[in-house]
């Protein structure tokens, strides 16, 4: 395996700027984290850990040690900030009444909850079905659209995320996921995610790369869905308006359901509640979660057009939690938080803020290939040489674990790409502040203090 696939989501627990890491922990904490190691399995990502997490707040998580990150990852559940008060206090109300709901019978709050997301959706979008996780939304999608097509197989990017479950790494992409899980049937069609920094089209124009997809649909009437994210959260990807108006444009020509993927950027990441809404386009599935139980309840969901509403006989869900008064209350909060916080607004001018201060830093280091994002999502592409664009992998996980010494976390994806995707609540100061960790964490870079 090569160093840039294996490094593909930057930090995978078992590299050499980890094992330095585990030098300047506390023996408190590393007692903590060998506890952790001996009875949790291990994998890829995730396990051994990388620090003992003691309380979290806003935008902070703090360890046990009273450290304090900024954090510009979050598993993307964090927008309107960690244990935001408000969402608390409507959950614990709902505890106090109706903790759990029995699969066979609905509640108040959950059909508050389904009217409340689809009176925010196109007219289009108006039934739902709800799940503990995203990944079990994406399964039930897949479902569905196998009922509504009578068709098996499906299109997705290459080196996708759609969830870990075996029916969801089936139709992504991501090596670290499929990795001893042997054939999928039927496999998957992956096509070239569009690129902005490294379009492989001579006119730099990202329709291009929805030729693929239309030759795969001339080619194959086996094809049932396209599942992509709307706008790549790992590394930041915005394709254009028009690209994703041609998806739209061949879905619908030859009868196949786009599917949306928008877990991780949905409800104001990009400025938008909802990301296709920057593309005048209307998915026929859309899936959500993360974010949407405010990060304390686990809550996803499906959301269809009624034509879809065909699959009475079968159970595409049939979750424990999925009418879950807790994720319904919480979730219903959260966008009210939006709402009455006027956040899209607040969004949409960090984006200006924000895009400007990482372009200065682009300005000033060569090692910054590209900054692009939008909303509060936002990736930093570093590169040896900005001609040939070769991945600097080794640099950026310098930089990252540079950055977590002065308190502030983020994830690296693609091996070389800084992803910054704060809390929605983060002030202007907090934002200047992580600007300026990474600024020094650059210039330590650029005059070899690392070496």
């Amino acid at each position: 395996m090569t160093e840039e696939l294996l490094l593909t989501e930057g930090d995978v627990n078992f590299s050499a700027c980890r094992k330095d890491w585990y030098k300047i922990i506390d023996s408190n904490t590393l007692e903590m984290l060998d506890e952790d190691a001996a009875v949790f399995m291990h994998q890829s990502l995730s396990t051994p850990c990388l620090d003992v997490i003691e309380s979290c707040e806003g935008i902070y998580i703090t360890d046990t040690g009273g450290k304090r990150y900024m954090d510009f990852h979050g598993n993307n559940v964090h927008q309107v900030g960690y244990r935001n008060p408000y969402v608390i206090g409507k959950v614990k109300e709902q505890m106090d009444v109706l903790p759990f709901s029995p699969r066979r019978f609905t509640n108040t709050a959950a059909i508050q909850f389904a009217q409340k997301l689809t009176s925010l959706l196109p007219a289009q979008l108006n039934r739902v079905l709800f799940a503990p996780g995203g990944t079990s939304v994406i399964g039930m999608a897949l479902k569905l659209a196998r009922v509504v097509t009578g068709k098996y197989k499906v299109v997705s990017y290459l080196d996708s995320f759609h969830g870990a479950s075996l029916d969801a790494i089936a139709v992504g992409g991501e090596h670290q996921f499929k990795k001893y899980m042997g054939p999928f049937n039927p496999q998957p069609e992956n096509i070239t995610p569009p690129d902005s920094y490294r379009n492989a089209f001579a006119d730099n124009d990202d329709v291009h790369y929805a030729d693929e997809l239309e030759n795969i649909f001339k080619n194959d009437s086996g094809i049932g869905a396209f599942i992509a994210e709307t706008i790549r959260n790992t590394d930041a990807q915005v394709p254009t308006k028009a690209y994703w108006q041609r998806v739209r444009q061949l879905c619908t020509q030859y009868n196949v359901l786009l599917i949306l993927d928008e877990i991780p950027i949905a409800f104001g990441r990009t400025g938008k509640m909802f990301a296709f809404e920057h593309y005048d386009i209307v998915p026929d599935i859309l899936c959500l979660g993360k974010g949407l139980g405010a990060g304390i309840i686990p809550f996803a969901a499906m959301v269809t057009r009624d034509e879809y509403n065909v699959a009475a006989d079968v159970s595409l869900g049939h979750y424990t939690h999925e009418k879950s008064p807790l994720g319904s209350v919480a979730a219903i909060a959260m966008i009210n938080y939006i709402e009455q916080e006027k956040l899209l607004e607040k969004v949409q001018a960090d984006a200006l803020f924000f895009g400007s201060e990482l372009q200065k830093l682009k300005d000033r280091f060569p090692i910054i290939g590209d900054v692009r994002g939008v909303g509060l999502l936002w990736g930093i592409e570093l590169v040896k040489n900005r001609v040939t664009k070769e991945k600097a992998i080794a640099e950026a996980e310098l930089v990252m674990y540079n950055c977590l010494k002065n308190g502030l976390s983020f994830k690296v994806s693609q091996g070389n790409v800084i992803q910054l995707c704060p809390a929605l609540i983060i002030t202007r100061t907090q934002l200047q502040t992580a600007i300026d960790i990474l600024e020094r964490a650059f210039l330590k870079l650029a005059t070899g203090a690392f070496s």
